[in-house]
């Protein structure tokens, strides 16, 4: 699981970094999404393939674990939404160059990955 978060991370930070995020309203959510969708899928076939499930394993740890995932961005996409105001960016933080738009990114990341995880991890206490 760390080398997931790992690898999500400086992917996620990679893509930023070297401008692969439109800065578009539409664009940019929907990239940033797709990424964190990938990531909910990685930690779904982490879980099945290192806990040998079967088929029906395979697919309810896939599913777990993308609406853990899913949760968990809703909930981040909330608490980001109330900390925007207090960062008096003349814009949106897409376009802006502020240090929070790193920080955010790494944070959804890691927030994403966690409610994957947590989702699977009550999963495989019922099963």
């Amino acid at each position: 699981m760390r080398t997931l978060a790992l690898v999500g991370v400086i992917g996620i930070l990679l893509f930023d970094f070297a401008g692969a995020i439109p800065k578009s309203s539409v664009g940019g959510p929907l990239a940033l999404f797709l990424i964190f969708f990938l990531a909910m899928l990685a930690v779904g076939l982490h879980d099945a393939w290192s806990n040998k499930r079967g088929v029906l394993g395979w697919i309810v740890s896939i599913v777990c674990s993308v609406i853990g995932g899913f949760l968990a961005v809703t909930f981040g996409g909330m608490v980001m939404e109330a900390i925007l105001p207090f960062l008096g960016l003349n814009g949106s933080l897409a376009t802006s160059q502020h240090p929070m738009r790193y920080v955010s990114s790494v944070g959804m990341m890691v927030l994403t990955l966690l409610g994957s995880w947590v989702a699977l991890q009550m999963v495989n206490r019922f099963r």
